[in-house]
């Protein structure tokens, strides 16, 4: 890749380093595995993130349509749902001399699994007819998405095949068929190249259209076959604030869309990470999805919980972070670099502390929820296996909290979700090193032993019982042990620390991590209520949401991934917490700044944001580079619905 040359403060001139694509102003049209960005034109290839996506490979750079005798003067842009899109503009040269514009251009995209279709429609007002040509020019890449994520999109080399109305470009494992009736198709050094001589009559319209076909022989996922299980708008309807309307709706929306399969078990959804760098399957992000969207779908949460139980780890091996009985992390079709990082994660990845407990923690919300028993006792297998991996392999240093660490130095260094290299930092500024064994991992895996002990119970044989006793006794003693170690007394307060670093020493940053505890039980009632206050506080909430760190710490920065941003999902979970304690006033709070957040957003609420104070602003200050849409972002709306709507008798 050609980087434009900078000016050094010396006066020397260098290579500006790759940088990796901002997101904020782009547009997003999607059917997972298949999304499409683009500008508010339609045209893609001004903005680094811009191309048309299939699974993990950009398979078309840039797109631009033009007509002849006319420039195209954009004036809108609607969005019908998350995968269709519809742009309006002007074409004044072939119009009348008149004030009022009487040509119009209409650009109706469409999304869905490995297809991009578009209808160009010019409707005419004028006396006399119009004649002219419409030109779709597109650029194939089959660019890694890893690369394009990095700032370093390489171009692939790639056939090109012209038949009538008809061009196919194949670059071995990917490909692309672009059908284009009544054009001319061409080959150029620009691009590939499709051409319509369009007459519309007085008073009239003609209508041309096209549609690409994608193709991926290594994609390892693929997209939903049945609709929805919910009907976006009638829950929409039902909300009681007009901003969690439509919020809802958007989100809904965004749900269906990002719902995938593994092929060999079409019927299992489960719900992609986020656009455009996570549609595949996370163990963590996935099962946060639908534990979020649980009181609108039971269903997705059994499946999800299907598909990650058939990926559990049954060897050890350093290479994958794989160990038994632990839960998936990532699924890719092939490895993901991440240059100038030195990190390579293998295809089928475990680095993840925090999924194996939350499996389970699903698992018990969805048989509450009223998951099938025989469902449930399917899954008992998993079930064992996942508790005896927080058993026997969760806490690699004996000290009896779960922990994590890269065994080889090539894998994530932080594997909760804060998974940034410098995301567990002391209140001073500086990293703990590792182990690192994560407050909310503590209270996951509280959860879990007495959530699996009372399915064991429940679903078990008799050679459960003796587990039964073992993982009662083992809560209680972690709890015990958590509220003697973890608690630590700062400048802003008594609260549990992020973290124990290697030499077990409480990692002293208020950071929004204390937020997963609440409602797990491994705070009392009282602790709860405390902890809920100082999420509430000024130095934690932005009135826009929860900051991942607070302001008083050296740290902070507002555009810090992990540092002092707002995540919404970070948010939920909270509010989730503070439902199941029942603080439903301080959750109902969170709640109104999360509304506020979502109608700065205009409804499709990004990965995160700057957590900026909002006395600073009166909308939301956007992170540039956030993944939107994000399904454990989508699915808040449905923990704001459930924290304002009264529960029956109430």
């Amino acid at each position: 890749m050609t980087t434009a040359p900078t000016t050094s403060p010396a006066g020397t001139t260098v290579d500006a380093p790759p940088l990796q694509p901002l997101l904020s102003d782009a547009l997003i049209v999607l059917r997972a595995p298949t999304q499409v960005w683009s500008d508010g034109t339609g045209d893609m290839g001004a903005a680094a993130v811009h191309g048309v996506y299939h699974g993990d490979v950009r398979h078309v750079r840039a797109l631009t349509a033009s007509c002849d005798g006319s420039p195209i003067e954009w004036i809108s842009t609607a969005p019908d749902g998350a995968s269709r899109v519809v742009f309006a503009g002007l074409l004044r040269s072939l119009d009348d001399t008149t004030p009022d514009p009487k040509v119009r251009l209409l650009r109706d995209r469409r999304v869905d699994d490995g297809v991009v279709s578009e209808s160009w429609t010019v409707h005419s007002r004028v006396e006399h007819p119009i004649r002219t040509t419409l030109r779709l020019t597109l650029a194939p890449e089959f660019a890694q998405l890893h690369e394009v994520k990095s700032g370093h999109a390489t171009a692939r080399d790639v056939e090109v095949f012209v038949e009538a109305e008809k061009i196919r470009a194949d670059a071995g494992a990917q490909g692309l068929e672009l059908v284009a009736p009544g054009a001319r198709v061409a080959s150029a050094d620009h691009g590939l190249e499709a051409e319509w001589d369009v007459e519309v009559a007085p008073f009239g319209s003609a209508e041309i259209g096209w549609t690409l076909t994608l193709r991926d022989d290594t994609l390892v996922v693929g997209s939903a076959a049945a609709p929805a299980r919910w009907n976006a708008a009638a829950v929409a309807a039902d909300a009681p604030d007009p901003r969690l309307s439509r919020w809802l709706r958007t989100a809904l929306d965004d749900l269906d869309a990002l719902r995938l399969v593994l092929p060999e078990n079409p019927d299992d959804e489960f719900f992609a990470a986020g656009a455009p760098w996570f549609f595949t399957l996370f163990g963590r992000d996935s099962i946060w999805a639908a534990r979020l969207a649980l009181p609108l779908d039971r269903e997705i949460a059994a499946s999800t919980l299907r598909v990650l139980a058939r990926l559990q780890g049954a060897d050890d091996d350093a290479q994958t972070a794989q160990e038994p009985g632990k839960i998936l992390h990532e699924l890719r079709a092939s490895a993901l670099e991440i240059p100038g990082e030195g990190i390579v994660l293998p295809p089928k990845y475990y680095g993840s502390v925090d999924s194996t407990p939350l499996w389970i923690c699903l698992l018990a919300d969805a048989w509450r929820a009223g998951m099938p028993d025989f469902e449930v006792r399917a899954l008992l297998p998993t079930l064992r296996g996942a508790l005896g991996w927080i058993r026997d392999s969760g806490d690699s240093d004996g000290d009896g909290f779960l922990d994590y660490i890269d065994r080889l130095g090539t894998g994530l260094s932080n594997q909760g979700w804060k998974d940034s290299g410098d995301s567990i930092q002391w209140r001073d500024g500086h990293l703990a090193e590792g182990p690192i064994a994560l407050c909310e991992v503590q209270a996951y895996a509280y959860e879990a032993a007495l959530a699996g002990a009372d399915l064991l119970e429940k679903f078990g044989e008799g050679r459960d019982a003796d587990d039964v006793a073992f993982w009662r006794a083992w809560a209680a003693d972690l709890k015990e042990r958590f509220a003697a170690t973890y608690w630590v007394e700062t400048p802003e307060g008594r609260y549990p620390a992020v973290a124990l670093d290697r030499d077990k020493r409480p990692v002293d940053t208020l950071t929004s991590n204390i937020g997963h505890l609440l409602g797990t039980g491994i705070l009392s009632a009282d602790e709860e209520a405390h902890v809920a206050q100082l999420l509430l506080g000024e130095s934690m909430s932005s009135g826009y949401g929860i900051r991942t760190m607070s302001t008083g710490a050296a740290g902070y920065w507002p555009l810090s991934y992990h540092g002092g941003s707002v995540w919404v999902h970070d948010t939920a979970i909270a509010t989730h917490g503070m439902l199941r304690a029942g603080l439903h006033d301080e959750a109902r709070s969170v709640v109104d700044g999360l509304l506020d957040a979502a109608e700065g957003f205009q409804y499709r609420v990004p990965e995160l944001h700057a957590g900026d104070p909002r006395t600073h602003s009166s909308v939301p200050t956007p992170y540039p580079a956030a993944c939107r849409p994000q399904a454990w972002s989508a699915a808040a709306a449905v923990v704001c619905l459930t924290a304002l709507t009264p529960a029956p008798g109430v």
